[in-house]
């Protein structure tokens, strides 16, 4: 091969990255950027406080559900096609965001975002481990894909509140279109198609389908159990059908012909544990962003372009220190450096639970807001490298799969329970809010939904330390077997 032939295949594969790292931006900024818009989307759709959260849920739920039926499908079908149709439906899906004309249609719309994203975002990742070799350039591949996913949601909030501030609501959706009518355009000319080839062509629809409907079905429970009450039959009716096809989930994955989760990926201690500590992350990650940007605005009485920039020292925080974490894992491991992060999460989150109704940001408000975004950073990088630790070739990519759902469908249910607990708090379950009394109220509705949050934390951080415990010799081995086997999957 010519030094000119190496020399185009080279930013060949660094073009195909740039695009497959711009569409994973889009996918995880799109979950946080509608954060800050929220009071102006519950005012002017008339989202009731608790329903408002199914704005931020119907999005993560559908994309976590799917997420490895997308998989699948991309492995089978072709990798570049489902990666263009995945884009394609989620530009279509923001525009019908942007165009919503009550709660209930961007409620769906934003639910068709989800599935579009769950089309994309596994397709994009198998496509970049298919375009780079194992070796020096795959690990800067995926350090700058990791990058993009961890700064995503930081800077989704500072955006939301530019659009929000300087245009309308409906910007932070109109966004994604232009973005992915150029990626739809750019994906022939820059992505080669591959696929696995021979093998079953069988798709578990009924696995995503059961596993998708429990867990909307128990978000929607948690959403309004105080207004049915908890001991209500309507209550009761909900989780029990949310437990038979959770259960129907179970059943069908241990007869599939090719499950979407193999269950006995599950013998890893190590994998089961980071998976749980996963949910716990994105728990707090989803919750905190959607607690905090509602108590600047509509308890604190910022604009939205304040709250976006209030925003800045948890966002800044992340991606500065982000780039010691991966350092710290390698030479101290998971645990300790995971276990460090929520315990400060849960420091910083029982400050929150502290905050009086007229913060002020330099002496209330900043120093927790950096620490957060340290706390943040060190838990990232630590539970993905903790899920695939230990994990063999043939199961890396069904590892990475899984941590990728747990977080998505773990932000939606954490933002679910501490959605019901500040609204049970509160006592306000409508959506007129303005007096002096209803403000109280919902302070003291967020302040209680912090401090459940930092029990969680804690809880985390203790589960880190005592259950986290893979051999320091797997970690090492993580570079060499993480998704290797997307291409055989």
């Amino acid at each position: 091969m010519t030094r000119q032939s190496v020399g185009n295949a080279t930013r060949s594969r660094w073009g195909a990255l740039s695009l497959i790292v711009i569409a994973q931006f889009m996918v995880v900024l799109d979950i946080s950027i509608v954060n800050v818009a929220l009071p102006t989307i519950k005012s002017d759709l008339g989202f009731s406080e608790p329903s408002l959260q199914w704005v931020i849920s119907a999005y993560a739920i559908v994309f976590g559900g799917f997420l490895l039926l997308g998989g699948r499908l991309a492995d089978l079908l072709g990798r570049r096609r489902i990666f263009t149709i995945g884009i394609a439906l989620f530009s279509l899906a923001s525009l019908l965001s942007g165009l919503s004309w009550s709660a209930g249609s961007l409620v769906g719309a934003r639910a068709l975002q989800g599935l579009g994203g769950a089309l994309f975002a596994p397709a994009a990742l198998a496509l970049l481990m298919t375009t780079f070799r194992e070796g020096k350039d795959r690990n800067l591949a995926l350090g700058i894909w990791g990058a993009a996913s961890g700064s995503g949601g930081a800077v989704g909030v500072l955006l939301g509140g530019v659009l929000t501030s300087f245009a309308s609501w409906p910007w932070v959706f109109f966004i994604n279109v232009p973005v992915g009518i150029a990626l739809v355009i750019a994906a022939p000319r820059v992505l080669a198609e591959s696929k696995v080839s021979g093998g079953t062509r069988h798709f578990d629809v009924g696995g995503a389908l059961t596993v998708t409907s429990s867990l909307m079905l128990f978000v929607y429970t948690l959403t309004f159990a105080d207004q049915h009450g908890w001991r209500s039959p309507v209550t009761f009716t909900l989780l029990v059908l949310a437990a038979a096809l959770a259960t129907a989930f179970v059943w069908i994955e241990t007869r599939a012909e090719a499950p979407l989760l193999p269950l006995r990926i599950f013998r890893s201690r190590t994998l089961s544990v980071a998976n749980v500590l996963s949910v716990v992350v994105a728990s707090l990650a989803f919750s905190e962003f959607f607690l905090l940007a509602l108590y600047l605005q509509q308890v604190l009485h910022y604009s939205a372009m304040q709250t976006g920039a209030a925003f800045i020292a948890i966002a800044g925080t992340i991606a500065f220190v982000s780039n010691a974490t991966q350092t710290l894992v390698t030479r101290f491991g998971p645990r300790p450096v995971l276990a460090a992060g929520l315990t400060l999460l849960s420091l910083t989150l029982a400050w929150f639970a502290q905050l009086p109704d007229d913060a002020h940001y330099g002496t209330d408000l900043l120093v927790p807001f950096l620490l957060n975004g340290v706390g943040f950073a060190l838990c990232f990088i630590p539970v993905v490298i903790a899920a695939l630790t230990g994990v063999g070739p043939a199961d890396a990519g069904i590892a990475s799969g899984l941590v990728n759902t747990t977080r998505q469908l773990g932000g939606a249910v954490g933002l679910a329970a501490v959605t019901t607990v500040a609204s049970s708090v509160s006592g306000l379950h409508g959506s007129a809010i303005g007096s002096v009394a209803a403000t109280d109220a919902l302070a003291h509705g967020f302040r209680s939904a912090f401090g459940v949050l930092a029990v969680l934390g804690l809880a985390g951080a203790v589960t880190a330390w005592v259950f986290l415990r893979p051999r320091p010799a797997d970690i090492e081995a993580v570079a060499e077997e993480e998704l290797v086997p997307a291409e055989a999957a």
